[in-house]
């Protein structure tokens, strides 16, 4: 598994606005064909989709997915739900929440989920439903409700906020079935998910990260 340095929209925060798996990559629309065959190519997936959710570019922020299901929020467009539906092999579902940008609530890999406190447990229900997964643990992370914003996890490792707790990552690795490794992105950014992309083939992380935090982000996922 390598660790690759891109970005998106001349910018880091390649993790705003796409959203992958270990066989489907999705882009905003209008993303150019010879970035999104280039990251295609990193993230080693066989295919490659554009889309919009809630008529915004943020795919990123606004959903999850891992390798059996996609969580879109309330304000995504029906369209958006066929078509994800139509071209992927997920189970496509909508999270019923006054809180719309998923992908800052919740961090899943195929295993397990670590999600904001501000969930209700019906929500939680739902999330496991079109997830596929077996455990999920509500908490704050360094103080900050929004767990997907501030860690992210693939099936082999997850990255967390510098500050994150000892103890509460112990309880992290036991529901996601990883080790999980303080680390901050981009040159000291500690939302960690705004400037990472990762499968369980690759990561790609934004421009700015430096040598250190390759370093950590290695020890979380390669090792």
């Amino acid at each position: 598994m390598d660790i690759i340095k891109y970005d998106v929209y001349r910018g880091p925060n390649l993790g705003v606005y796409t959203v992958v798996n270990d066989s489907t990559l999705l882009l905003p629309m209008g993303f150019a064909q010879t970035k999104a065959e280039k990251l295609a190519k990193y993230l080693e997936v066989d295919k490659y989709h554009y889309t919009s959710i809630a008529n915004t570019r943020l795919i990123g922020a606004l959903s999850v997915m891992n390798n059996k299901g996609m969580l879109l929020p309330k304000t995504a467009f029906s369209s958006e739900y066929d078509f994800l539906k139509k071209e992927t092999d997920l189970e496509i579902g909508v999270l019923d929440s006054k809180f719309t940008a998923l992908g800052n609530i919740i961090c899943a890999n195929d295993k397990g989920a670590v999600v904001s406190p501000w969930l209700s447990q019906n929500d939680c229900q739902t999330i496991k439903d079109v997830l596929g997964i077996n455990e999920i643990i509500q908490k704050r992370i360094a103080g900050f409700n929004q767990a997907g914003a501030v860690m992210v996890a693939n099936n082999t490792g997850a990255a967390i906020h510098p500050e994150a707790d000892e103890e509460d990552m112990k309880n992290f690795a036991n529901v996601l079935g990883v080790k999980v490794e303080q680390s901050s992105i981009n040159n000291g950014i500690p939302f960690v998910s705004s400037g990472i992309l990762a499968n369980n083939k690759a990561i790609v992380v934004g421009t700015l990260t430096t040598g250190p935090e390759i370093m950590m982000l290695t020890r979380a996922f390669l090792n």
